[in-house]
């Protein structure tokens, strides 16, 4: 095979219209191809800005430092469950909320990254009324665009308050979400009031200004600077969150494609970028979660 083409921020915006917005997957490659020369340079160039469901785990499932558990909350809802093995007292609660691919192997590898930092993490499924995440990416997308917003959060501040009550947990709740779950975990903030005690979403959508003032969570907020079609909402976001005196802090990632921190997508993900927005949502959880 020839050398690919240097992958261009272009590509990358076919990508993203492609899963936030069309999901027609046969449209983007006709496209790609135009742009690239050949199908074949577009398959590989389109492996490369996309998820890989292969790409090995940080923490593996059969990590002997945590435990995991499948269960069952709420509306018949699932998702992981995983806290440390070593753990002793209760736990400080973290949910975590998929892409817009449902819970794939790297949510529940983020969750089990999580769960070594000492906090009881659940990651729900979303996609459990529609029978739960499939293994088709391109399918998960597609049902993502079926669920009901509002039936969502719904599902979302149940799963908070199912943590602050579970037996582990230490009855304080943080939500962390990527993407799609980055904006599940702004209208989170705006549904759960006093349930929820720390917010970060990764690029994600934010809510409606005027539903603001109902946070009482602490926000910590992530952007990628490359990011257009998201940033777009930050001034009325930091506006309405400053004048409702909600506690935030906001980062952009100068550079940093959306998704940057999915190690699972060769051409999006940043490491510098990653690595520093994990410290600080480790650290901001560790501190309002105690």
């Amino acid at each position: 095979m020839t050398e690919l083409p240097r992958i261009t921020q272009e590509m990358i915006n076919l990508y993203d219209e492609f899963t936030h917005k069309t999901n027609d997957r046969a449209d983007f490659m006709r496209r790609l191809t135009e742009l690239v020369g050949t199908s074949e340079a577009a398959q590989a160039i389109a492996a490369m800005i996309g998820a890989s469901a292969s790409a090995a785990s940080i923490v593996q499932e059969n990590d002997a430092r945590v435990k995991t558990q499948t269960v069952t909350f709420g509306d018949q809802m699932t998702g992981y469950l995983v806290w440390p093995a070593n753990a002793s007292g209760k736990l400080p609660a973290v949910m975590v909320v998929h892409e817009n691919r449902g819970l794939v192997p790297h949510i529940k590898d983020v969750a089990r990254r999580l769960a070594l930092e000492g906090f009881l993490v659940l990651a729900p499924d979303f996609l459990t009324p529609l029978g739960g995440t499939p293994e088709d990416e391109d399918k998960g997308r597609d049902m993502i665009g079926k669920l009901e917003a509002p039936k969502v959060t719904a599902n979302a501040v149940t799963a908070v308050r199912w943590l602050k009550s579970h037996e582990k947990s230490n009855g304080y709740v943080g939500a962390v979400g990527f993407c799609w779950g980055g904006g599940v975990v702004n209208r989170t903030a705006v549904a759960a009031g006093s349930d929820l005690a720390a917010a970060v979403p990764y690029y994600g959508a934010q809510p409606r200004a005027e539903d603001v003032v109902k946070i009482k969570a602490e926000m910590l907020l992530h952007y990628a600077g490359e990011d257009e079609r998201i940033n777009a909402g930050i001034p009325a976001y930091k506006d309405a969150l400053a004048a409702a005196g909600v506690k935030h802090e906001i980062h952009m990632y100068p550079g940093a494609q959306h998704a940057f921190n999915n190690d699972t997508t060769a051409a999006r993900y940043n490491k510098a970028a990653a690595e520093t927005a994990w410290t600080r949502t480790v650290a901001m959880l560790k501190r309002r979660l105690a």
